[in-house]
């Protein structure tokens, strides 16, 4: 496994967010470190992309791109301060896979997409349109793969808030959030009252979680998981969390 992360520009502290508080930037990097330890100790191979500050959010490169089947599916980001974030990311993808593009009006966030088998659930939010959708579906489809659109609750974000893979079987999933059915998947439930920490990143046996969220961690545990929590206060600040930190390649 190969995972592509951004470090983390002096301008995060200017990171989009639904209720602004003052980021500390040399945490958050200490933070973001602990998280690329983490994927280094699940198994992962890491590949750095410089910080750009122009790009606030540029850390949280899950959102520029969706990958399945060798290819890549560079997104046209919900939020157009996010834009310019795509073409450095496009340009190390193109080193991997094979790579497809999207143009206005479509608008999709990686963070919208969670891929079970051959299966891509994706978010209707505020950050992905119909015509995102549309094109994730049109680009993925010749490789063998359906997309599922997903009705997310009110506040949510992106899918992946509530819901993330933990392997072609199984999703965990928070409590409250969406139904059980939605996914062809086993559960692994998250309490309500720990809904950040649905957001998970599984590597093989291992699983990346927020730190402290006992019974989240326990879940895991019991499930099968050696698990490694990190903190995760900076990024949380800025509306992010696990996934959206790194871009993941099974090839």
């Amino acid at each position: 496994m190969r995972a592509i992360v951004r470090s983390i520009p002096a301008s995060f502290v200017d990171a989009l967010a639904t209720s602004p508080q003052p980021i500390d930037v040399a945490l958050a990097r200490r933070q973001h470190a602990a998280y690329v330890a983490a994927l280094e100790a699940a198994g992962a191979t890491v590949r750095w992309i410089a910080a750009r500050e122009d790009c606030p959010d540029s850390c949280f490169v899950e959102d520029i791109a969706v990958i399945a089947g060798g290819l890549a599916l560079v997104t046209r980001p919900g939020a157009p301060s996010r834009r310019a974030e795509v073409e450095a990311v496009a340009a190390v993808l193109a080193d991997c896979v094979d790579v497809a593009t999207m143009a206005e009006p479509a608008t999709l966030d990686g963070g919208d997409c969670l891929r079970l088998g051959t299966t891509i659930y994706v978010g209707r939010s505020a950050r992905t349109n119909a015509a995102g959708i549309a094109r994730l579906a049109e680009v993925f489809a010749p490789r063998g793969y359906r997309v599922v659109a997903v009705d997310l609750p009110p506040g949510i974000l992106h899918l992946k808030c509530v819901a993330t893979r933990l392997d072609d079987e199984r999703v965990l999933l928070a409590r409250d959030s969406l139904p059980a059915s939605t996914f062809a998947a086993g559960v692994v439930w998250v309490p309500a009252d720990e809904t950040y920490a649905a957001n998970a990143v599984a590597l093989g046996s291992h699983a990346i979680i927020a730190a402290d969220f006992p019974h989240t961690h326990e879940a895991l545990l019991a499930a099968g998981f050696t698990v490694h929590p990190v903190p995760t206060s900076e990024v949380r600040k800025a509306d992010g969390s696990l996934t959206c930190q790194s871009i993941l390649l099974d090839v």
